[in-house]
């Protein structure tokens, strides 16, 4: 009778845990027939996705099979009959779901972490392009079902990382083709704003910020408090916030966000703000998949709908749960874009 018993929990446990599938469906194709091919190098220690809680019990979240790299390059070749001349890989370093109650949370949360980035490969060598590095939260008060949800998050985050790949500006420095687990450090040598003092002034894109050169005849104004409240430009004319990425005062770095500008602060993972999900996601379109970028980056950091162009530089738009928890949210080194931990 016990075997019984323990049989049929048994079967309620099976029954209970879903599984939901990473569908890779949309359309990648490269409009402009830029490029031959599309590589993968999976780079991730633990090939499992994971398993999160949803409202009827848990589930695990997989891909359609074991192979992601040859998942991904045929789905390239279906979607680009006609095809160019470059060479493009994706490496992939992270891609987990999970539950966590993070240190300020209220509450306990399924999450998606999602780090990989892109490269020309030529001759050899590597050129970075772009890489998307964040954690997508659910929050299951609007969620039906949370595994769906990251599913189809993950799916739809991959194909637009993969399709502004095709396009979007290549880094000059090169990276050894033996040597990609590496990247990171090759290419932050030459970021000055993180080896070197950072000179005073306004920086209207993340990638004058990286080369330390402020906008010429660009100033900003302070109130009797000491605020910064206004920046011009050589003809004295009022600057909107949206046209600049930080200003540098007294050797502080401060950058734009809908609560205002915030101090970078810096520690050894690199630049990092202040603030909660909330205070940098818009409300206006709620349509938008969460990126978490910081527009005007290195490498045109807005994927698919993430920024609200219409808004404040430092707004970030997306249906994800957008936490009042206060936490430090860093600035990718490599894209400028607001990377969420």
């Amino acid at each position: 009778m016990k075997k019984i018993i323990l049989l049929f929990l048994f079967s309620v446990s099976i029954s209970a845990q879903k599984i939901e599938t990473i569908e890779f469906k949309a359309n990648i194709r490269d409009r402009k027939a830029l490029t031959k091919s599309l590589t993968l190098i999976d780079g991730r220690e633990d090939k499992e996705i994971g398993k999160i809680s949803n409202k009827k019990g848990e589930s695990e979240i997989r891909l359609p099979n074991e192979h992601l790299k040859n998942l991904i390059e045929n789905w390239f070749a279906e979607d680009n009959k006609t095809k160019g001349n470059k060479d493009i890989v994706l490496y992939l370093e992270e891609l987990k779901v999970y539950d966590e109650q993070a240190q300020n949370d209220k509450k306990r949360y399924s999450k998606a972490k999602i780090k990989i980035s892109s490269f020309l490969k030529r001759n050899d060598n590597y050129y970075f392009i772009n890489r998307f590095d964040n954690v997508i939260v659910c929050d299951p008060k609007r969620t039906a079902s949370t595994s769906r949800y990251l599913s189809l998050t993950i799916s739809e985050i991959i194909s637009e990382f993969i399709k502004n790949s095709y396009s979007n500006p290549v880094l000059g420095q090169y990276i050894p083709e033996n040597d990609i687990v590496n990247y990171e450090s090759y290419i932050n040598k030459n970021n000055k704003s993180l080896n070197e003092k950072l000179k005073d002034g306004v920086y209207l894109n993340f990638k004058s910020f990286t080369e330390q050169k402020p906008a010429e005849g660009y100033y900003f104004e302070k109130n009797k408090k000491g605020n910064v409240v206004r920046i011009k430009n050589k003809e004295d004319l009022l600057i909107s916030i949206n046209e600049t990425f930080s200003y540098v005062d007294g050797g502080l770095a401060y950058i734009p966000t809908p609560a205002g500008f915030k101090e970078m602060k810096k520690d050894e993972k690199g630049y990092y703000i202040i603030a909660s999900r909330a205070q940098l996601f818009t409300e206006k379109n709620r349509n938008g998949v969460l990126i978490g970028a910081v527009a005007g980056g290195l490498v045109g950091a807005a994927i698919g709908a993430a920024i609200d162009s219409g808004s404040h530089k430092g707004a970030v738009s997306g249906n994800c749960f957008k936490s009042p928890a206060m936490g430090k949210v860093y600035i990718d080194s490599l894209t400028g874009s607001f990377s969420f931990q």
